[in-house]
């Protein structure tokens, strides 16, 4: 693991990204915290210095080229990129599936490193492979800010931060037992 000369735990506190309460994640699931990873990427110095730690992570596997899932990922991408000295594109979805649009290629010889900002169930990393892999080109890794939950996607994978933070089928939910209200702050919909 790189050696960050932050402490990103700190730096999202500061910037009020951890909150707590009763959330209903872009995956579905609720949980009783949320990383509001918005307000990381609102910062350029906060971005750079994430981005710096996932780059050094992956120097050495020589990616050609960064993806990552629109819209949170297109930030964090760039930058990425811009310190691996790589092009970086994005998958965005079109009539609901994840594709590559705005004449984004992937060749055969490309290296992706996929990058994402908050894991949870890896649902959208997984989307990114299997577009990368749909156009013929090798995952080297997948690099994220923040992994809340454990996903394997048999690749090497390396996080900033793991921050475990449970989450419930909302038929298990304490909080919805409970009659909380709920809030809805993610960006995807399953």
């Amino acid at each position: 693991m790189p050696a960050t000369d932050f402490d990103l735990t700190s730096a999202l506190n500061r910037r009020g990204a951890l909150l707590n309460g009763h959330f209903r994640l872009s995956s579905g699931r609720h949980s009783n915290r949320f990383i509001q990873k918005f307000r990381i990427l609102e910062s350029p110095q906060l971005v750079e210095q994430v981005a710096r730690g996932i780059a050094a992570a992956f120097r050495d596997a020589q990616p050609t080229i960064v993806v990552s899932a629109a819209v949170g990922g297109i930030v964090l991408g760039y930058e990425v990129a811009r310190q691996l000295g790589t092009d970086a594109i994005f998958v965005e979805k079109e009539n609901g599936v994840a594709t590559l649009r705005r004449n984004f290629m992937l060749r055969p010889t490309d290296r992706v490193l996929v990058v994402e900002d908050v894991v949870t169930t890896g649902m959208s990393v997984r989307e990114v492979i299997d577009v990368v892999r749909a156009h013929g080109a090798t995952v080297i890794g997948v690099g994220v800010i923040v992994e809340r939950g454990v996903a394997d996607f048999g690749v090497p994978t390396f996080a900033l931060l793991k921050l475990p933070i449970e989450s419930y089928d909302p038929a298990e939910c304490p909080q919805c037992a409970a009659g909380e209200p709920i809030t809805d702050p993610g960006s995807r919909r399953s």
